[in-house]
């Protein structure tokens, strides 16, 4: 019997990307890959499956054999033949009573169902191996750290200078002008910090030069902000990071530059100059231009142009490549507004621009992460052809605040207009989570980002419900991506908006009860995600979602992890052969309780909590 309810996910056949289901991550052209299913033994009786693939849009079929049968799970393995670069497959499952069932990324379904959400293999060149066990730490520079020698820098002309413990101004010009004077050499001053988290990637905010504390209004992409420290200290941070063990990625402005930078100088008012095709113009004389959403200060980029390619992201000699050669050496690019680059009106050079730059970051080190923001739905530019994962807020972010916020929340962060965040139940944020995710190819969900916040939205202490910063921050290291600390949330900061969030880091403050056990209680949950590599590229398996309590199992053929999440007290019952070894399982995170019988296990949480067990691997039959 199919499962009735969100309680009964346990009950679902399964597949996802991970090793135990999919026979190589790394799969070329006119290869056979081989695809499995599991069909847990509550689903019913079924007597023959099939890969179902679509190549150049044309189904075929490959039928599945039988491997064999472990804890109450049947197992089958087909063999596709890989014939696109993004290859599409679902399974048709044939059951006992003769009807039929699809499996595809979303789910199981009584009904045919689209090829967006199909499974997919994808051969483009990977992202790097140590994308999949990374735990990101995002710094605005001007907020972060404050060395001795930015005393001795002069504040330019459009700052208004800042004491380090004055409240940020929320208003404008205040707003993108206060000016704290963090530099580079203060991040290198706290590294030590970041390791005692456990962080593994270092991912700077905007570090050239612009007229603003935030500086994606780019004067130049040749040089770093001497506020900052200039090339040096970029050298000295990168360097002092490696040597700890940490990578290091920038952030590019791929869709507009500042309107002080020499490109748009020399363009602005001048039809002749070079440069006038690197920009939207709105007039013959070149006065009024395109922008990012409308800020002047912001003039969009015109992709069309063969020379800004060469300068900005073409071979050896572009921004991108600089940067990542030796002596700076970055480990990568973030890109903002990745999803506006190179769209304008019916222009739609997207796909061109981002394949352009991977191609020269593969030219000058392949192994390097390029990460897009898209901020909405970004399945469609996110097949696995340039960028490795998304700095999106769907799948994750948001259905995250719906069900962990405090009723009634007033926000203007939800892709909606300024009102309260939408309240979700379990079963809501898990729907959510789920159909946003199924775009994405398994391995561009390996990469995409978990945030609870970033730099542009509020601080989700600010609403979050009694007791759930655990909950959703363990939500963040356990499920499929990328987990990201915002500096300053593991200090407990809060902010009503993006600007009011990047609080100057209260060094002052770790020795504080409160402030020393949330960093301890973040320290403790990335320690979690880096030591366990089930964590790290392992199945994901949905066992059990209702209003309050949600259950899930990541698991190789080595190990799993248990994970409960509630944001309140309840208690669930999972039927005997749900998990190899759950009587044997050992807590690693967490309060609440696993009682094994021989009827099954439950699983009893006294409120908010977030607990995570270690069980045994997974053992697939060899057929």
């Amino acid at each position: 019997m199919r499962p009735q309810s969100y309680a009964e996910l346990y009950a679902e056949p399964h597949h996802d990307g991970s090793p135990l289901y999919v026979s190589t991550q790394t799969p070329a052209l006119g290869d056979r890959v081989r695809v499995r299913v599991r069909v847990p033994r509550q689903f019913g009786t079924v007597v023959a499956v099939y890969a179902r693939s679509n190549p150049d849009r044309e189904p075929r079929f490959s039928p599945a054999r039988l491997l064999g049968t472990v804890d109450d799970a049947q197992w089958w393995e087909a063999e596709v033949l890989v014939e696109n670069p993004v290859h599409g497959y679902r399974f048709l499952l044939t059951l006992g009573d003769g009807g039929h069932a699809w499996l595809n990324a979303s789910g199981v379904h009584s009904i045919e169902t689209l090829d967006s959400e199909d499974f997919k293999l994808v051969t483009y060149a990977p992202p790097p191996e140590w994308a999949r066990s990374t735990v990101m730490y995002q710094v605005f520079p001007d907020r972060f750290g404050r060395s001795a020698a930015a005393d001795e820098r002069e504040a330019p002309a459009w700052a208004i200078p800042a004491d380090w413990s004055d409240d940020v101004d929320r208003d404008q010009p205040g707003r993108s002008h206060q000016f704290f004077g963090g530099d580079l050499d203060g991040v290198i001053e706290h590294l030590d910090h970041l390791i005692r988290l456990g962080v593994t990637l270092l991912y700077l905010t905007p570090v050239f030069p612009g007229a603003s504390n935030h500086r994606y209004d780019a004067a130049s992409f040749t040089e770093v902000d001497p506020l900052l420290g200039g090339n040096e200290a970029l050298v000295r941070l990168v360097g002092a990071a490696h040597a700890r063990g940490l990578r290091v990625i920038g952030d590019l402005t791929t869709n507009h530059s500042g309107d002080r930078h020499e490109w748009f100088r020399a363009a602005h008012r001048t039809p002749k100059a070079p440069e006038s095709a690197f920009y939207y113009w709105l007039d013959d004389e070149q006065q009024d231009y395109a922008s990012w959403l409308g800020a002047r200060s912001l003039p969009k980029f015109n992709w069309a142009s063969a020379e800004l390619r060469r300068r900005f992201i073409e071979g050896p000699d572009s921004v991108v490549a600089h940067w990542l050669e030796p002596p700076y050496s970055l480990d990568g690019w973030r890109i903002d507004v990745a999803n506006m680059t190179g769209r304008m009106l019916g222009d739609d050079l997207n796909a061109e621009v981002r394949q352009t730059i991977r191609r020269t970051m593969i030219d000058v080190n392949p192994d390097t992460i390029l990460l897009g923001e898209s901020t909405n739905d970004a399945a469609s530019d996110f097949q696995g052809d340039a960028w490795h994962g998304a700095m999106t807020y769907t799948h994750f972010t948001r259905p995250l605040w719906g069900w962990l916020s405090k009723p009634n929340s007033p926000s203007s962060f939800f892709g909606l207009p300024y009102g309260t965040i939408p309240q979700y139940t379990g079963p809501q944020f898990f729907e959510a989570h789920r159909r946003f995710a199924a775009g994405f190819p398994w391995r561009t969900r390996l990469a995409t980002m978990n945030a609870l916040d970033t730099h542009d939205t509020p601080r989700f202490r600010t609403h979050a419900l009694y007791g759930t910063v655990p909950v959703a921050f363990g939500l963040s290291v356990t499920l499929p991506g990328i987990p990201v600390v915002f500096a300053g949330d593991e200090f407990g900061l809060m902010g009503d908006d993006g600007e009011h969030s990047r609080t100057p880091m209260p060094w002052a403050s770790t020795g504080e009860p409160a402030v020393a056990e949330t960093i301890d209680l973040y320290a403790a949950l990335i320690h979690l995600r880096t030591g366990h590599p089930a964590l790290n590229g392992g199945s994901m398996r949905w066992l059990h979602v209702d209003d309050d309590v949600l259950v899930f199992v990541r698991e190789t053929a080595d190990e799993s992890v248990l994970v409960l999440a509630a944001r309140a007290s309840g208690a669930v019952s999972l039927p005997a052969g749900t998990l190899a070894g759950a009587v044997a399982a050992a807590r690693l995170i967490g309060d609440a309780e696993l009682i094994g019988a021989a009827a099954g296990i439950r699983l009893e949480a006294p409120g908010p909590s977030f607990t995570a067990w270690a069980l045994p691997g997974v053992l697939v039959p060899v057929g």
